[in-house]
């Protein structure tokens, strides 16, 4: 019988002998100290310093802006005001009984006039071409009329009429595309192996259904959707009443949750062109959506990846939808991506195509034939009557609705749980521990790496085809596109989605409402008149030099705005108490918690 080996116990940490090295290091840094400091009071820590001039006096003063990032990573005091106003947005949105935005205002008869004038100058000129006259003098007469066309469609623009009168005269507004070739059109009819949709004429309304209970009381829910990706392969997750995949139960926290169960077979090419195409088919389903109810259906919603690092989106839908609708659309989603084929690589990163400068083209690295150009690659697409597109996204079979009724507490959960990775890059919503989602992270990666973005990718060429406005600087597998840094994980547009007629502003709007709340609450009031449009600025701003002499430290700068910071909370807060009728209490110490309506700070 073997004795067990009796490991030794772990030693008790010890504390470093004062006056050490180990002892100077354990102590905590002063800078450190400062810029946490200046996090806790909601103080911008990377302020942009402008330097202000007054145009009449000549003086100038320094001004310090909160830098406006959104992810934590660089400045979480402005990410948090960014989540907090994304916040506001989405609540203020979601459950309106009215529409949000009124109706375009009819045209002045001034307006009016002037697009008569207008319209009688393009019939003068349609009939100039068509008249039996001298070339010479006709391109005189057409020059003379264009150039009134111009003067009349300032005098319109001046008028505040949005938008154009006609579109320009111009190869893209005749039907041609930017290199001046014909504009490619597909065809748009429904591939066969999809369902059918209801399509019905979409109502200028968005508010949704009113319901009314046995007791008579209305009622407006509105819902909360979630829409996920296919599946690529098996990964190891957590089930409800059966185990994963590979026949173990797994907890939370174990580091093989969202690796592929056996990545060898983990489909990594079609998981990184689903993530580029992501936010088209995302369009492509609000658009069946509404058509299929028949009336404008406002979102809000936030795209994240999931564990498994595919791209799904929650959204907040003003009204409620049967789920049986939702679903259906969204089996019937789908976007076809009519490119190239690129479904393997012709020539690696290390040994790519290389550019002919006298014949200013990529050709073959060892024969040196020209690669087939964009248009080529396009032409051979539309003469084979068989082809099929490069790729097809489409939405997996799990779709997740549920009600939420305005004044319950689902409400502010749910617009938590939307906004709850707003601040964070796709690569850090979710926490890389173990070797095995290091090496999932790295695998898609990869891929991303090589996929074409768009069809001035540089990775087109890894393909054997030269991209769209091909140049001697593209560097295949090197290509600047977001969709292919590490940290978007493929997710490279907008991570917030928020439909045109959700709450009738934008964020400019809604945090000019929360300045006016504190501006109201404090009795601040601005006597100086609003300048003229024609009127030349008072003042002038630059962005200040680093190197300036006048320009202070950034910690004394941070320094400053912690003691104004604090003095400003005190001022809102007595504020408050004054308009609630609470008696007062001790300023210093409430001033540090204080807040606005929206959670920002009076300053």
């Amino acid at each position: 019988m073997t004795t067990p080996t009796l490991l030794p116990a772990p030693a008790e940490p010890q504390t470093p002998r004062p006056g050490s090295r180990a002892a100077r290091l354990a102590l905590p840094r002063a800078v450190d100290a400062l810029k946490d400091l200046a996090i806790d009071h909601g103080v911008c820590i990377r302020p942009i310093a402008l330097r202000r001039t007054d145009l009449a006096t000549g003086k100038t003063e320094l001004v310090d802006l909160p830098c406006g990032a959104t992810l934590e990573a660089r400045c979480p005091p402005c990410a948090k005001r960014a989540r907090r106003l994304r916040q506001v947005q989405i609540r203020e949105g979601w459950h309106r009984a009215d529409e949000p935005l009124p109706g375009p205002a009819p045209a002045t008869p001034r307006q009016r006039d002037l697009i008569t004038a207008r319209a009688h100058l393009e019939f003068e000129r349609a009939a100039l071409q068509l008249a039996n006259m001298d070339p010479d003098q006709r391109a005189t007469e057409l020059d003379r009329i264009d150039t009134a066309i111009s003067a009349v469609e300032e005098e319109i623009a001046a008028e505040g009429l949005r938008g154009s009168i006609a579109p320009g005269r111009g190869r893209d507004a005749e039907g041609d595309d930017e290199d001046g070739g014909p504009r490619r059109v597909r065809s748009t009819k429904r591939r066969q192996d999809v369902p059918d949709l209801p399509r019905q004429k979409v109502e200028a309304r968005t508010v949704g259904r009113t319901y009314v209970g046995s007791d008579g009381v209305e009622h407006r829910p509105s819902m909360w959707l979630t829409l996920t990706l296919d599946s690529y392969g098996p990964v190891h997750s957590i089930h409800a009443g059966r185990p994963c995949s590979c026949r173990r139960w797994h907890t939370d926290g174990d580091p093989l949750l969202g690796t592929p169960v056996d990545p060898g077979k983990y489909d990594y090419r079609r998981a990184a062109w689903d993530a580029v195409h992501f936010p088209r088919l995302l369009d492509r389903y609000w658009q069946n959506l509404r058509r299929a109810v028949g009336w404008n259906v406002q979102y809000a919603g936030c795209v994240e990846p999931q564990r498994r690092l595919a791209p799904h989106a929650h959204f907040a839908i003003r009204g409620t939808i049967p789920r049986s609708m939702l679903e259906l659309v969204s089996t019937a989603t789908y976007h076809q991506v009519w490119w190239p084929v690129a479904d393997r690589l012709r020539y690696p990163i290390d040994r790519p195509p290389t550019w002919d400068a006298k014949a200013e083209t990529w050709v073959d690295p060892d024969n040196g034939r020209p690669l087939a150009t964009w248009a080529e690659a396009l032409d051979a697409i539309d003469d084979d009557p068989d082809a099929e597109p490069a790729h097809l996204v489409r939405f997996g079979a799990q779709v997740k609705a549920k009600g939420v009724d305005p004044g319950s507490g689902d409400v502010e959960r749910t617009i938590g749980y939307i906004t709850k990775y707003v601040t964070k890059s796709a690569a850090d919503c979710h926490q890389t521990s173990s070797d095995p989602q290091r090496q999932h992270l790295d695998r898609l990666w990869h891929e991303l790496r090589v996929t074409p973005c768009s069809e001035r990718c540089s990775n087109w060429l890894l393909y054997g085809v030269q991209p769209k406005k091909a140049h001697g600087r593209l560097r295949p597998g090197h290509c600047k596109g977001r969709v292919h840094q590490k940290t978007t994980l493929g997710i490279g547009g907008r991570r917030v989605l928020v439909s045109r007629d959700w709450s009738g502003k934008t964020l400019a709007d809604h945090r000019a409402d929360a300045h006016a709340w504190v501006k109201a609450l404090l009795g601040v009031t601005t006597e100086d008149a609003e300048p003229e449009a024609d009127e030349k600025p008072a003042v002038a701003w630059e962005m200040a030099r680093h190197d300036d002499p006048d320009l202070p430290a950034l910690e004394h700068r941070l320094l400053r705005a912690i003691s104004e910071r604090i003095h400003r909370r005190g001022q809102l807060n007595a504020a408050r108490q004054r308009a609630s009728g609470d008696p007062p209490v001790n300023v210093s110490a409430t001033a540090i918690h204080s807040t606005d309506g929206e959670g920002n700070t009076c300053g």
